[in-house]
């Protein structure tokens, strides 16, 4: 049930992040045809394209995460034995616990200090928590996929542990 609420989550922000980015091409479009066709150009675009990407970034590798699909050099961990194999996977998921965890804090709280002083971006006028806070929540959806893997994880060891 929960992986499943997961896989829902996942692709409820790839949809999203989707069509975030259809909105950036389209604006980008917008903005070179007004630019070099009618001599106007749109205040803003830049800074709302980059914070677009930003969402990506962040929010795409809570969905990496989850699907397992983040890069790693596993040429060498296919020869291992299986219990080896098995620790090199806790230890990862710890350490990925733990980066996101910090990262998550501290993405945080300087996304709370962002809509305390009320700053804005300085074309768009965005509120600069808003950008901040999509890294706030990528970590976070990272660290819950962490946390998620490890209970499954340290469920399914003793079992392993226990076939011959």
């Amino acid at each position: 049930m929960i992986d499943q609420a997961f896989d829902r989550i996942a692709r409820v922000i790839e949809v999203t992040l989707a069509l975030a980015f259809i909105f950036a091409v389209l604006l980008n479009f917008a903005n070179v045809v007004g630019r070099y066709l009618l001599g106007l150009s749109l205040l803003g675009a830049d800074e709302e394209q980059i914070f677009i990407m930003v969402a990506m970034t962040f929010l795409g590798a809570a969905v990496v995460t989850r699907r397992n699909l983040h890069l790693r050099m596993d040429v060498l961990v296919r020869f291992l034995p299986a219990g080896a194999r098995v620790a090199l996977c806790v230890a990862e998921q710890v350490l990925l616990a733990a980066l996101a965890g910090f990262v998550l804090t501290q993405s945080y709280f300087y996304a709370l200090q962002m809509w305390r002083i009320g700053r804005t971006s300085d074309m768009a006028g965005i509120p600069m928590w808003i950008p901040h806070a999509t890294v706030a929540i990528g970590f976070a959806l990272m660290l819950v996929v962490a946390l998620w893997g490890l209970a499954r994880m340290m469920r399914r060891l003793p079992e392993r542990e226990a076939r011959p």
